[in-house]
């Protein structure tokens, strides 16, 4: 005989609704992407960072079709290459919902993007979240740096 709360759950996956349908809803995504766009190089020098969330909302929008920006933060991200140096910035924060499957299958588009901002924004890293991941790209220190 199952007790009250294994009865509860039962209850509970019993009645969950189908939102989609519910709603009425003509898409439905459950993967989210997050990019993270940075205000500082990798010298703590300040970037177009105006023009590189642009590039980021028309990248997410034409691959996934739509994304919303959020305001600048306060981060702080450390360079190993450079001694464990800290870099802070005030990055924002792009988010869509997609599928998997999509992110898959655009990721020649995606990868194409982080990786011109990284190296033409002198960034150590780009750093992206998809669903509960945490992955990031790196980049090498300039020659007349090293």
């Amino acid at each position: 005989m199952p007790n009250k709360c294994q009865t509860a759950l039962y209850r509970a996956v019993l009645v969950m609704a189908d939102f989609t349908s519910v709603l009425g809803a003509n898409k439905a995504a459950s993967t989210l992407l997050v990019l993270f766009i940075p205000s500082a190089d990798r010298d703590g020098e300040p970037i177009d960072q105006d023009s590189w969330v642009e590039q980021g909302l028309r990248t997410l929008g034409e691959c996934f079709g739509g994304a919303t920006a959020f305001p600048q933060g306060r981060g702080v991200w450390r360079d190993d290459a450079r001694g464990g140096a800290l870099v802070f910035d005030e990055p924002v924060i792009i988010q869509c919902y997609t599928s998997s499957a999509l992110i898959e299958q655009l990721a020649d588009k995606l990868r194409e993007f982080l990786v011109r901002m990284g190296t033409e924004s002198n960034q150590g890293a780009v750093g992206l979240v998809i669903d509960r991941d945490y992955l990031e790209i790196g980049f090498p220190v300039a020659k007349e740096e090293e």
